[in-house]
């Protein structure tokens, strides 16, 4: 692709999970991750694979790019790191010098190793800042001409949490709460008293919520946090270690629970689910606030969203159920990794001043389904190189294929078309199975995922189905919604299921669908329609068919410590290092039972030590 618009790459790199879009005219063209490539989850190093890989996608070279626009500030950056080094740990001089050296020696040194990285490119470069690109990734994709925007995260240079407003292709941000006061940081430190890691295990403390009473509320709210009706905190950073050290909390903290940092090799026990629980509950009420506020103070009730916070699809759900927002839309890498995008469309409306259209109802972010897509010659060689068994379906009759194997209780790995952007598998690198089977919830975790069997699965549902099973208040193609499984769809809970507490609750037959409802009757659910993902509407179509059930497990293809899988091989690598039972390479079908260990890896699941 060569023409005459501004070609903008988009990089976010050098804290967490580090990507690269390119954005030409508002459109966006491609964005991916570098942990893909590297197969290092959360790899934050600069996206070298992740750059080449959206060039290879846009047919472009480093010297058709305009501009390279960088997702932060490295300066004011620096300057948060002197500031705070020098409050909170003034005695330890030489290693506060050492910090700030290596911050100049390392992220200073940004704009050449721009240039260094890129031969031919001889463009301008643009930097925005965090929580602006944050931002700009969660309005200008988003299918408003104008909204109220809601930024919450751990930290960017130095704001953790930001409102303000879009309009056209303006962005305003109007106010903002400061480090070390951040809604972010806070879930991450029970994150890691929890036992799990900080930056991936906060999806763990959300799942493992639902099974806990919020019995730790007040003694939360009367030491660790103060909450102001616009939903501003102010932490008592007496707590906490993350300001300066390696951890997020100390000795304080865990006298305050009075128990240290929770052994993830010990059962969880109910304690910590009441923990989960009541931390849970505090920041849906901080969020609640937050939003209410920015909608009072830019007059939208349509509200854009990201930050890493705004991957909790419960506290989101809730802002629509309690009738908080008219709307919401959030940005399906609402990470850092979003910040790739967010800094690219910033440069290309706010610096180059270009034209946004906007179509209402219908979002610029092309299902978020921006990365690598495989020929199918790309296939059929990694298939014929390991002498794999596989039939070649070329025709319709692949969807009758695969709604038998799905109603024969099999666990599907589904690869197909362009790799999602952002954490959750979308239907293109996706598992998938039967929800009205009450056993795959822990079939598809213990034997497949290698994970924790309390952790829930997400619903794939028709749109135009979806409110015959969930009490649905808008449509969300991305996963970043909970809702409740409908009433009609929920089966009596015997009196002594009732009684049942903590992981007991598992055993419980709730709905029509078990495998994708959680304890507590909600699920976190992902609409399709046929303009958008053909494929997988087709599959959900023919299951429906032959089961009157429009619902299927979607959850991503990889297992536990692992990065989504990018390539063909990458899939047949975890096919045949886990139980799963058919594979699906577009249009190729594989059969577990007639394969060869082909593959097999006796150090396959180290991914999961690191997790």
């Amino acid at each position: 692709m060569k023409n005459n618009s501004q070609i903008i790459l988009g990089l976010s790199c050098f804290y967490h999970d580090s990507a690269a879009a390119i954005v030409s005219n508002g459109e966006i063209l491609a964005a991916t991750q570098e942990e893909r490539y590297t197969r290092k989850k959360f790899d934050s190093n600069f996206p070298v694979n992740a750059i080449d890989a959206c060039l290879n996608i846009t047919n472009l070279n480093y010297s058709d790019i305009s501009c390279v626009a960088f997702y932060e500030d490295p300066f004011v950056k620096l300057d948060r790191i002197i500031e705070v080094h020098s409050y909170y740990s003034p005695y330890k001089f030489i290693k506060n010098i050492n910090d700030v050296n290596n911050w100049i020696n390392t992220r200073l040194s940004i704009e050449n190793l721009i240039y260094k990285k890129l031969p031919g490119f001889t463009g301008q470069i643009f930097f925005s800042h965090h929580h602006k690109s944050h931002a700009s990734s969660a309005f200008f994709p988003s299918p408003y001409k104008k909204a109220a925007i809601v930024v919450i995260d751990g930290i960017g240079e130095w704001s953790c949490t930001t409102v303000g407003y879009g309009e056209s292709n303006k962005i305003n941000l109007i106010a903002e709460q400061r480090f070390p006061h951040s809604i972010g940081l806070l879930y991450s430190a029970f994150t890691q008293y929890l036992g799990f890691k900080v930056d991936s295990g906060e999806y763990k403390v959300m799942g493992l919520a639902p099974y806990g009473e919020s019995k730790y509320i007040d003694i939360i709210k009367n030491n660790l946090v103060q909450i102001e009706n616009d939903g501003s905190i102010q932490i008592n950073t007496e707590y906490f270690d993350f300001m300066t050290g390696k951890s997020m909390i100390n000795e304080k903290f865990c006298n305050l629970f009075k128990s240290p940092i929770f052994n993830p090799k010990h059962k969880l026990t109910q304690r910590e689910m009441d923990i989960a629980k009541s931390i849970q509950m505090i920041v849906e009420e901080i969020v609640t606030k937050i939003v209410t506020y920015a909608i009072k103070q830019s007059g939208f009730r349509d509200v854009a969203m990201a930050g890493g916070v705004a991957l909790n699809c419960v506290a989101n759900g809730k802002l629509l159920k309690n009738k908080i927002v008219d709307s919401l839309w959030v940005q399906p890498a609402a990470g850092d990794a979003g910040g790739a995008l967010g800094a690219a469309l910033l440069a290309n409306y706010c610096h180059f001043k270009l034209k946004r259209t906007v179509h209402v109802g219908h979002d610029k972010q092309k299902a978020s389904l921006l990365g690598d897509v495989y020929t199918f010659h790309e296939i059929k060689n990694s298939l014929d190189l390991y002498d794999f068994d596989y039939i070649d379906v070329n025709d319709d009759s692949i969807y009758d294929i695969i709604s038998v194997y799905l109603e024969e209780g099999k666990v599907i790995g589904l690869f197909h078309g362009a790799m999602e952007y952002g954490p959750r598998a979308l239907g293109s690198r996706s598992i998938i199975g039967d929800p009205r089977n009450h056993n795959m919830q822990k079939i598809i975790n213990q034997k497949i995922k290698f994970r924790e069997s309390f952790r829930p699965f997400a619903p794939i549902v028709k749109e135009d189905k979806a409110k015959d099973w969930f009490n649905l208040y808008q449509n969300d193609n991305y996963m970043l919604l909970t809702a409740d499984v409908k009433k009609n769809r929920m089966k009596k809970i015997k009196p002594s299921d009732q009684q049942k507490k903590g992981f007991e609750q598992l055993d419980v037959l709730r709905s029509e669908i078990p495998a994708v409802t959680h304890v507590d009757g909600s699920a976190r659910l992902q609409t399709i329609n046929a303009a958008k993902h053909p494929y997988l509407y087709n599959i959900l179509n023919k299951f429906e068919e032959k089961t009157g059930c429009p619902v299927l497990i979607n959850t991503s293809f990889n297992i536990r410590g692992e990065p989504i899988v990018r390539t063909p091989l990458d899939a047949l690598r975890c096919f045949m290092n886990t139980n799963m039972d058919i594979l699906i390479l577009d249009r190729f079908v594989l059969q577990k039972s007639k394969q060869n260990s082909q593959l097999i890896e006796k150090d396959y699941k180290d991914f999961i030590k690191n997790d």
